[in-house]
């Protein structure tokens, strides 16, 4: 039985996000017609907490796709230049079940969380858009940055980390990669001021963003927290916001940054307006109005991994990409 196996290098050369974009909002618009399977994610911490194993199976009914990814996440490996998640996505013919493919996880990962973002916010932000705040400098970040100039015109990028030095990097390398000035200020609050769409992106378990800084037509996309306890955005935030998510059940049993506002009765689970199926059929609506303030929360569904992954392995069987090996 002949197996594909794709590494880190494979997934970034066979599926720029530009074209993932459009792999997620198919998938999407199969999640809003129901043809999916998809339990909850099942995690193990270490006993000291500092780092944890999760397993994401599911399946999509179209295009045809089984997987489960099976990934690690250990935040501090970033203070050793290490990525924070380490796995593979390991997919399945739907026939019989057997093996076709494992993928590196860390960059599926990346790839589709950014395109998820970049779906939402071609939906939910101002077509002009034009000004980007990072919160964060890994590699989300990156890939955000590469998202986003996808979907709007962006002129002008603004960085902030709670480490400098990463940030001041990350300008150098990415300014350089796309040929244009990214800046880097010392706080978070300077870093939204008078920009358009807002990416929070970090491994923080207490809020880096404030409500009190939103303005008139922000976008906000929070996709740097997926499970408790790590929170982004404050309770004011999420209230003053026209709030979607990419799935209602996911969100409201794994983020903190909807859990804690919700405990504490700053908003109910009805403040929440639709999910991203909803969105990519227009079965509700997002943005009302160029003034509105719009946020994305977003922890992730197996589904992209399934839908990335066998974009993947259709592309690599075309073009020859991978180790091939016997299983």
């Amino acid at each position: 039985m002949k197996l594909i196996v794709l590494g880190e290098r494979d997934v970034y050369d066979l599926l720029p996000i530009a074209d993932c974009i459009a792999v997620m909002e198919d998938a999407f618009r199969t999640v809003a017609a129901g043809n999916f399977a998809q339990p909850a994610r099942l995690i193990a911490w270490l006993p000291d907490g500092h780092g944890a194993i999760g397993s994401m199976p599911a399946y999509l009914g179209d295009p045809d796709a089984l997987a489960v990814k099976v990934i690690t996440v250990f935040p501090e490996n970033r203070a050793a230049g290490l990525e924070s998640h380490q796995g593979s996505v390991l997919l399945h013919e739907t026939q019989t079940g057997r093996p076709l493919a494992i993928v590196h996880a860390g960059a599926v990962t990346a790839i589709r969380t950014a395109a998820v973002s970049a779906l939402a916010a071609r939906i939910l932000s101002n077509p002009q858009a034009s000004r980007l705040a990072l919160l964060g400098s890994g590699t989300q970040a990156r890939t955000h940055l590469e998202a986003m100039r996808a979907i709007r015109p962006i002129e002008r990028v603004i960085v902030w980390s709670r480490t400098a030095d990463h940030a001041r990097a990350f300008a150098r390398e990415e300014s350089a990669r796309h040929g244009t000035n990214i800046e880097v200020v010392q706080s978070a609050s300077d870093a939204v001021s008078g920009c358009d769409i807002i990416c929070t992106l970090t491994a923080a378990t207490a809020p880096v963003f404030e409500g009190a800084w939103l303005e008139p037509g922000m976008h906000v996309s929070a996709a740097g927290s997926s499970v408790p306890p790590f929170r982004e955005l404050d309770a004011e935030a999420v209230k003053r916001a026209r709030l979607f998510v990419d799935n209602r059940d996911c969100v409201l049993s794994e983020a903190d940054d909807l859990r804690v506002p919700i405990a504490e009765g700053a908003i109910t689970a009805k403040h929440i307006l639709g999910d991203l199926g909803e969105l990519v059929t227009a079965k509700v609506s997002g943005r009302t109005s160029p003034d509105d303030v719009t946020l994305f929360k977003s922890v992730g569904m197996a589904v992209e991994d399934v839908a990335t992954a066998r974009e993947l392995y259709a592309r690599a069987q075309t073009r020859g990409r991978g180790t091939r090996g016997e299983y």
